[in-house]
């Protein structure tokens, strides 16, 4: 019964290996494969570089860094006319509490670049009668060529402003300099002022107008203190990553002669580091108790810039605490229910541990990966910054006084005084109001965007396929060397390297694209659901997350399915869909195994990642929050502590996942020769077994394969 389960099972999932005689491991003499999806992932890499030179032609990242002034130039901006005026001044900043803020995100009203913001209240009436005031008022007029100048001409030209208020610089723009003094709002120490045009105004609409045009800026004031944090601390984050570098490379060493102590010592130092976590944050919500505000909630908080504000919460340290028990159960509750499969891991783990000790320069070549993949962040970056800033000046005819019929239409400001918008429209002005294009290409500009997004994907996941074919080569190379170390090729990761570039380049582009495209329809999904946010019913919204969650399951398979045809690919050089099928088929036929074995080794690793990322945390955490005595000192002064903390653990985290990676391609790949060892070889002197005789006896300790072994040794 039992022999004819496993003959149906083998014509469903394909034929066994036959033992070949002549295979001694990786195949020589190989062809290469995909030639077509080669020369088309070619062409799209000359495509991106064409991508990225037109918008390197076109862009100009300065629109991100400067403000712009009325005419659309940059102020402050070095090597210009505007370089020693650095500061955005709105002559009536009240009109940006009109509704055109949301619409254009520009403010009604000219806007000049300079030296540095108004200190005092002044009238332009006031000012043109004393020549020492009016001397002091002309820096934040535009430039004028009136030989006698007169006040109307000045208003109407709109060449200064009716009056200027104390102000001070935020963000690089020029705001009211607010203050609430016995719970009156104040500018300088007056409560009301003269707008220069004869009414007496209330400092409350100074205050309307400076929120309406600080609408944009928030995002802006935390991206510039997070940028003055990665300033103060970036050389700090460079020495917690060398150190979490030199933990991992420390841990793998340590697991290359003692696997089951560290693993034992990780899983104890898991549980001890996730219930130290525990026991901090049951201390701060404790701490917090009875403190004026601390029992607030998030979401009557709201969304602050200042994140710091959230750790006053008692609600935020329970949820943290919530968080953190949950984890540590279920990291207990794994580990009892899986102890026996841990050993079995645990003796994979040695026998992979022997390999890389005998190709040690495995260790290093997920540093080649992260060099690669960081050329290919960076080139991605750069090409998305000059696409977003590739658009041109746009002018647009503002009045907010009167009704005029051009409003919000597009002008051009060197004709416009002229024009007979102008004339029928006396008061409208024509001011810069975004940066956007008509010409053809800033038609094609969103898909542009998306090409980039898309080869992002596909050049990522083909330089994370060169490394899995590369790795998987060598590790090979290895389990079908029958006498180890003496018939291991003398540099197996260069010419497993090799093979895999002057091969198959065409399979490693095929599956990366596979992949790539996927990614890039859940992008597109984000997109659209961001796009179509708040017109959406009950059943969009449901399908909308069914798509995500089906394309992420999609993903998730099409990497596990990748990963195992790299590795056949690199055994027996055949081409992606044909080795796919077969690392498919060759899993399947083993799927006990599978189960069993490769899930409970990626837990193991996973532990492995948690210590390093949570100790190296831990550690940044006491550093740059300031709670070391010692280098209390030392540590910079910090608008948000967290920046530096985040940065480092997730870098940790990668750097972790690119040692650990090479262990896991190695037993990937031993578990995987494995199984085409058993399909090929019987144990006979005739057809050896190439894999070690202990962990032969381990894997092959499973309740389906038991009996045959018993009977084997009956018949002996």
């Amino acid at each position: 019964m039992q022999k004819l389960d496993s003959d149906e099972q083998e014509g469903k999932y394909g034929e066994p290996s036959k033992f070949d005689p002549s295979f001694k491991g990786p195949i020589q003499n190989r062809g290469c494969t995909d030639i077509i999806c080669c020369i088309i992932f070619i062409l799209a890499i000359i495509g991106y570089f064409a991508v990225g030179l037109v918008a390197w032609s076109h862009g100009d990242p300065r629109k991100v860094i400067y403000p712009t002034n009325s005419e659309g130039k940059f102020c402050g901006q070095v090597g210009t006319p505007l370089e020693k005026m650095p500061f955005l001044f709105y002559f009536n900043i009240m009109k940006c509490a009109s509704p055109l803020v949301l619409l254009e995100f520009q403010c009604p009203t000219p806007q000049i670049c300079v030296e540095s913001c108004p200190d005092r209240f002044l009238t332009l009436v006031k000012a043109f009668s004393n020549p020492k005031d009016f001397l002091y008022y002309k820096q934040f007029c535009k430039p004028f060529s009136f030989t006698q100048p007169n006040i109307p001409q000045l208003l109407k030209d709109r060449v200064c402003p009716a009056m200027i208020t104390p102000s001070r610089p935020f963000s690089q723009r020029c705001f009211p300099a607010l203050n609430i003094t016995k719970g009156t709002v104040v500018v300088g120490s007056n409560t009301t002022f003269d707008d220069g045009l004869g009414k007496t105004r209330n400092v409350t609409d100074l205050l309307e107008g400076a929120k309406k045009a600080n609408i944009v800026q928030d995002a802006r004031q935390v991206a510039m203190k997070i940028f003055q944090d990665y300033t103060k601390s970036w050389y700090w984050i460079l020495l917690a990553l060398l150190i979490a570098m030199i933990t991992s490379l420390l841990f793998i060493v340590l697991m290359r002669f003692l696997a089951g102590i560290m693993v034992g010592i990780m899983i104890i130092l898991v549980i001890a580091v996730v219930g130290y976590a525990i026991f901090h944050c049951y201390m701060e919500y404790a701490a917090l108790k009875g403190t004026p505000g601390a029992d607030v909630s998030i979401k009557d908080l709201g969304l602050q810039t200042d994140f710091a504000v959230y750790l006053q919460l008692r609600q935020t340290w329970l949820a943290f605490l919530i968080i953190l028990c949950i984890v540590e159960v279920v990291i207990i509750l794994l580990l009892i229910f899986l102890r026996k499969r841990i050993c079995i891991a645990i003796a994979l783990i040695k026998e992979a541990s022997r390999a890389i000790g005998h190709i040690m320069s495995s260790l290093f070549y997920p540093l080649l990966t992260f060099a690669l993949l960081s050329l290919v962040v960076t080139y991605w970056a750069i090409t998305a910054v000059f696409l977003s800033t590739s658009n041109e000046a746009v002018y647009k005819v503002f009045d907010n006084e009167t009704l005029c019929n051009y409003t919000r239409t597009t002008c051009n400001p060197e004709t416009f005084n002229t024009s007979d918008i102008s004339k029928q429209c006396p008061l409208a002005q024509c001011l810069f109001a975004f940066y956007g294009g008509e010409t053809p290409y800033h038609r094609f500009l969103i898909f542009f965007q998306f090409y980039n997004v898309f080869m992002f994907f596909w050049c990522c996941n083909f330089v994370i396929a060169l490394g899995q074919v590369t790795l998987a080569g060598a590790f090979a190379s290895y389990y079908w060397a029958f006498k180890k170390p003496d018939d291991i090729p003398s540099t197996p990761v260069f010419s497993s390297m090799g093979r895999a570039l002057r091969y198959h380049t065409g399979s490693l582009a095929f599956g990366s694209l596979i992949l790539a495209i996927v990614q890039t329809i859940r992008v597109l999904l984000e997109y659209l659901d961001h796009k179509l946010q708040g017109t959406q019913n009950k059943f969009t919204k449901f399908l909308m997350a069914c798509l995500k969650c089906c394309f992420w399951c999609l993903e998730k398979f099409i990497k596990f399915l990748n990963r195992n045809a790299y590795i056949m690919i690199a055994i027996y050089g055949k081409n992606f869909c044909t080795a796919a099928k077969d690392a498919f088929f060759l899993l399947m036929r083993n799927i006990i195994r599978v189960v069993v074995l490769d899930k409970v080794t990626d837990f193991l690793f996973f532990l492995g990642k948690l210590l390093i990322v949570g100790s190296v945390g831990v550690l940044s955490f006491f550093f740059f929050s300031g709670r070391i005595s010692l280098v209390k000192d030392t540590a910079p002064q910090l608008n948000y502590y967290w920046v530096p903390i985040l940065t480092v653990i997730v870098a940790s985290y990668f750097i972790a996942h690119g040692f650990f990676s090479v262990y896991g391609m190695c037993i990937d790949t031993l578990f995987l020769c494995f199984c085409e060892d058993l399909e090929r070889n019987d144990g006979s002197p005739e057809r050896p077994y190439y894999i070690t005789p202990e962990l032969r006896a381990i894997l092959l300790k499973n309740p389906s394969e038991e009996p045959e072994e018993k009977n084997e040794q009956i018949q002996e």
